[in-house]
């Protein structure tokens, strides 16, 4: 049986799920706290990946980072490729499930005692520091379980994968791409397997 599936979706669920903390996080923290115009609208962009079709969200990211998307021709300009390699695989990863992480660390954030926060900084913290010593240790339970669901949502990413990275055995070709190649094929033995993978690592994350 062919592993390299499995371990290219490993590869890009965590590399997906680290890129999703970067960006979740602050934009988890600017929701919690912040009142500004637009707040609506940027948790309705939050939350468009998890309501849109797959493919839909696959083509406009292709229409972007494709040769003759303004991303795609900016990353050729300087002899870089982004659609079709497995970086185009994280990021569809990443778009897919950042909206779990998000909402996740946003409910933890909410609970935080904002005097504890307070004490912290007139004991001379930085907003830096108080993040790291109050917000995030008391809030690092939702931000974990977000980023769990995030690992699980990459991990299973199918539809925007197929979209922009393609279905390349060797390449591209993730754990559920791999496992719809081997259905297609009549190859229920091999699928039965890697379904089985792919169960039994979220069943020991969650």
């Amino acid at each position: 049986m062919d592993l390299f599936p499995l371990w290219l979706s490993l590869r890009v669920a965590l590399s997906a799920t680290a890129l999703t903390l970067v960006v979740g996080i602050p934009v988890a923290l600017l929701l919690a706290r912040a009142r500004f115009a637009g707040r609506g609208l940027l948790e309705a962009v939050v939350v468009l990946p998890l309501v849109l079709p797959p493919t839909v969200l696959g083509y406009y990211l292709l229409v972007v980072i494709g040769s003759r998307g303004p991303l795609g021709r900016a990353l050729a300009a300087v002899g870089l490729e982004l659609a079709f390699t497995w970086w185009a695989a994280v990021l569809a990863a990443s778009i897919g499930s950042v909206a779990l992480l998000i909402k996740s660390a946003q409910a933890g954030f909410e609970t935080v005692d904002r005097q504890l926060e307070q004490a912290a900084r007139t004991l001379g913290r930085s907003e830096w520091s108080v993040f790291w010593s109050v917000t995030l240790p008391l809030a690092w339970r939702a931000v974990l379980a977000g980023a769990v669901l995030a690992f699980c949502r990459a991990l299973g990413e199918f539809g925007i994968t197929l979209m922009v990275a393609g279905n390349i055995p060797g390449r591209t070709q993730t754990l559920p791409l791999a496992i719809y190649d081997r259905v297609q094929a009549a190859q229920m033995n091999e699928a039965n397997a890697l379904a089985l993978i792919a169960v039994g690592i979220v069943v020991v994350l969650v």
